[in-house]
């Protein structure tokens, strides 16, 4: 090994050079606030843009 290609090592945060365990499945709490997540993001994205904001963008151009 270089000695350069230390410096680009990345040590995983359990401190060993070994990858960490994967775990389980997430707890159903963790897959709720997932789901919550997604659906607000939906939401949002699919709101119309106001006119008042597109007359603003439409000023930059």
């Amino acid at each position: 090994m270089f000695p350069a290609d230390d410096k680009n090592k990345v040590t995983p945060p359990n401190g060993t050079d070994q990858p960490p365990q994967k775990r389980g499945a997430a707890p159903q709490s963790d897959r709720n606030i997932g789901d919550a997540l997604r659906r607000v993001y939906q939401d949002a994205a699919g709101e119309d843009i106001p006119d008042d904001l597109l007359d603003l963008l439409r000023k930059l151009d």
